[in-house]
């Protein structure tokens, strides 16, 4: 039987045998392969981990739930994270496991293919065009990256294939439930493309625009209404995760196109290399012989000798006029070349969604030749590709093919020694097994960077992060004294700033560290663990039992002067669960003077510094005893009043609001401006954060080093944990403790800050709109409030703030801008643009 005599049945059995056959490759290639994940590859597989924790217990009912849950990945579209999840589930959380996901896609892809061919030509073009999905280069690369542009090209070629398909079925008007059926699944498969990559939007975006313009020129009403109803149910399917994202989504973009295109050295937009740059590399994605040989079945048979194959429209097209197929895939194909060579950032694989349609034309022209050699060719063609495809993915020799056919597309497993990430995360935990541990990553290599051992660390609980620290001159030290555990490397560090030299050799030499562990690499470098000699937070077991917390000893120097951090060690003991919950509010205060009244610090903090970790206790021992020490520092005023201080504690509870006081034991601390300044540890995340937070009472001007700060200490809190501890201590204290004004304002910023930063929009506008309570003239506090109204999709109440700070102060800029943003997002396009024009023009 012939192979266009299949029926669509047939055909799918086809598919599925081509779908086994290379899915039964790619685990072969998997179970050889012994490598770790590059930079890219694992930051995704921790996006994957985070939300298979968070899927763990899942809350379908409750908002707050939902809010957090789109913030887990607030850059990147979540779908392929989600996605994932069943397979870690299942598989386990391995790279491995995490690429079973290819399979789905894979299978969707070559149905999706199949489909597109079967409506728009025949069974055979459709079977043909499955088969070089299976073995083109560059689909067959990217499968076994877990990137996201395969997946991308697997959900824009579905998303093609259903517009298509609604297309078709709307123009016959012979069945209205189709018709509606297939519109509303090509609007679910166009929001998920959305909500997988933006830029699949590239893709879709001609076929989108003449669909739209084709129903207003024919007077297709019904069509249209068709058409904007799939549009609003993509929207509503992505909604949800853009509406929560979308600031950080416009801020990350100069980053992730035009800083990156600068980095990377890509073309300028004004440069015909900008525009041939995907040209020149196509062959490789596709390899030469499957571009070359179909195009000369194209060439002779159809331009020539008008017998391009089919020579028939078949039943799908009749009521189309019969250059449609030509048109459509033209469009899709020049569209998609146009809008991706428009990104000023490029990369062979952001090309990738356009070859699984290009199969289509690659299948036509394979089918056109004639003659009774053409199976012969025919099936050489398909002989060689396979050969090409073993040859790059597997190390079996022919070089000799795959330089000339497709060069630049080997892919071959690592079989070499594997390498020590497991091992590494393992000896942190055994040294620290109650705490969540921050591995400051200094060199960043393909095998040796922040993101791979962040990705082991999250197979093991989330217990060890890296962080990829020691990258600016003026922060070296102070990424230095913050956290406990370093890894260096000799021989190549990649891609790494001059800064990254300085802070390797300060750890390597420091007396505040010692060397852990030493690994032999594959390439016969050596990788250092180092460990501070005193940690910032240990915890050991207690025989002591007790339920509530303790304070058992403080260590501070006797004398110190005012306006410098203190050294300060606090050991506390008590239940497990009552010291990984509990705050400690300390109020340091002039003795024999009640606190608030005259001069005070605070040192507010969770214990452990909120890194206390029970993933290695059982409930058993999580109701035994525990003893937390604190080697920190705290920040007294510099006008501080002279003499001694003692100390005042109250137990929080972060999970029940409990309180009560701390039995304090006793110690000396004098205050005095003669006293010399003692060594003292960085000081806790809660302390910068309250030092740096009054600094928003002055506007924009106040903001920079506020943002420069928190964009450091967040690289040492995985979890951003400080945050949450700052709200809750001194929220607490605002409805507790009676203060002076100005004080309060700055506990009030501290807690505003602290919630936008968490992106808790409601906290945010209530500790805002108390902070113009408290100072009503101050036109910034009104310029804030009206910012996270803008955030949060309430243009009109922001622009009432905005009016009123106006008033108050006219001549601040950024005022006119938000309200120029205010005045956009209520469709005021006229006073949007006499506002935004002078900042446009600049």
């Amino acid at each position: 039987m012939r192979q266009k005599q299949l029926s669509w049945w047939q055909g799918l059995g086809i598919i599925a045998i081509i779908w086994l056959a290379g899915a039964i490759c790619d685990r072969i290639w998997f179970a050889l392969d012994h490598s770790v994940p590059a930079w890219d590859q694992a930051d995704y597989l921790n996006g994957a981990l985070n939300y298979w924790h968070a899927l763990k217990n899942p809350q379908w009912f409750d908002a707050d739930w939902w809010r957090s849950f789109w913030l887990i990945s607030n850059k990147i579209p979540p779908l392929h994270y989600i996605l994932t999840v069943p397979f870690l589930n299942v598989f386990g959380t391995s790279e491995d496991a995490s690429a079973l996901i290819m399979l789905f896609y894979s299978a969707i892809l070559l149905l999706s293919v199949y489909g597109l061919g079967v409506i728009l030509f025949d069974v055979s073009v459709g079977l043909w065009a499955a088969g070089l999905c299976q073995l083109l280069p560059g689909l067959y690369y990217y499968r076994l990256e877990f990137l996201l542009d395969y997946p991308l090209a697997t959900i824009v070629t579905l998303s093609f294939y259903l517009i298509t398909l609604w297309h078709i079925y709307s123009q016959a008007k012979v069945n209205q439930i189709r018709s509606w059926l297939f519109a509303l699944l090509f609007g679910i498969a166009f929001g998920l493309s959305i909500l997988l990559k933006q830029t699949a939007l590239f893709f879709l975006f001609f076929p989108l625009v003449w669909i739209f313009i084709s129903c207003i020129k024919n007077q297709q009403w019904l069509k249209l209404g068709q058409f904007l109803i799939a549009i609003a149910t993509g929207i509503l399917i992505c909604f949800p995760w853009y509406r929560t994202n979308w600031l950080l989504i416009l801020t990350s973009g100069k980053r992730a196109t035009l800083d990156s295109a600068i980095a990377e050295g890509d073309p300028a937009l004004n440069t015909i290399d900008a525009w041939t740059y995907y040209g020149e590399i196509l062959p490789y994605l596709l390899s030469w012989h499957l571009l070359l040989i179909p195009i000369g079945g194209l060439i002779l048979y159809g331009i020539f000798k008008g017998k391009l194959y089919p020579n028939q429209t078949n039943n799908f097209l009749s009521t189309l006029s019969p250059n449609f197929k030509w048109r459509w895939l033209t469009l899709f194909l020049l569209g998609g070349y146009l809008l991706a060579s428009l990104n000023i950032n490029k990369d062979a694989r952001y090309i990738l969604p356009l070859l699984p349609v290009l199969s289509l034309v690659l299948a036509v022209g394979l089918l056109s030749y004639q003659g009774r050699w053409r199976i012969y060719l025919r099936w050489a063609t398909i002989i060689l590709a396979i050969l090409l495809f073993l040859a790059n993915l597997f190390p079996i020799g022919g070089k000799f093919i795959t330089t000339k056919l497709s060069p630049n597309v080997q892919h071959y497993p690592y079989l070499g020694q594997p390498y020590p990430h497991q091992e590494v995360i393992q000896e942190i935990i055994k040294i620290s097994p109650y705490l969540r541990s921050t591995l400051g990553v200094l060199p960043s290599t393909l095998e040796i960077n922040q993101h791979n051992f962040s990705f082991y660390g999250g197979q093991k609980n989330f217990q060890v992060v890296g962080r990829q620290v020691g990258i600016k001159d003026n922060e070296i030290e102070q990424d230095a004294r913050s956290l406990n555990w370093f890894i260096t490397k000799t021989g190549d560090q990649g891609s790494v700033p001059e800064p990254q030299a300085t802070i390797t050799k300060l750890i390597e030499t420091d007396s505040d560290f010692q060397l852990q562990k030493t690994w032999q690499l594959p390439d016969q470098s050596n990788l250092k663990l180092y460990q501070r000699r005193q940690p910032l937070v240990t915890v050991a077991t207690s025989e002591i039992n007790q339920n509530q917390v303790k304070l058992e000893r403080i260590i501070v120097p006797e004398v110190a002067p005012p306006g410098k951090p203190i050294s300060v060690t606090y050991q506390w003991s008590g239940n497990w669960q009552e010291l990984q919950q509990g705050i400690v509010l300390l109020t340091w205060t002039l003795a024999q003077n009640n606190p608030f009244q005259n001069s005070f610090w605070l040192h507010d903090h969770s214990i452990g510094m909120g890194a206390l970790d029970n993933s290695n206790l059982s409930i058993q021992l999580q109701n035994q005893t525990y003893q937390v020490i604190e080697n920190t520092a705290m920040l007294p005023p510099p006008d501080l009043e002279l003499g001694n201080y003692q100390l005042k504690a109250t137990y929080l509870n972060r999970q029940t609001g409990k309180t009560y006081p701390l039995a304090v034991p006793s110690f000396n601390l004098t205050i005095d401006p003669k006293a010399p300044i003692n060594p003292a540890p960085e000081l806790d995340l809660v302390t910068q954060l309250r030092t740096i937070a009054p600094n928003m009472v002055n506007g924009v001007s106040g903001l920079e080093p506020i943002f420069t700060q928190t964009a450091r200490i967040n690289q040492y809190d995985a979890k951003q944990d400080y945050l949450k501890q700052a709200e809750i201590a001194l929220s607490y204290r605002l409805q507790h403790n009676k203060v002076d004004q100005q004080q309060k304002g700055n506990w009030l910023y501290t807690v505003a800050l602290s919630r936008v930063l968490q992106q808790d929009v409601t906290g945010a506008i209530n500790s805002f709109q108390q902070a113009i309570q408290l100072d009503s003239q101050n036109p910034h506090n009104y310029a804030y409030l009206a910012f996270v109204y803008l955030y949060d999709w309430q243009p009109k109440l922001a622009q009432k703030n905005l009016d009123t700070a106006l008033k108050i102060n006219p001549n601040i800029p950024e005022l006119k801008t938000l309200s120029g943003i205010a005045a956009l997002m209520q469709g005021n396009v006229l006073k949007a643009w006499h506002l935004l024009q002078p900042i446009i023009n600049k």
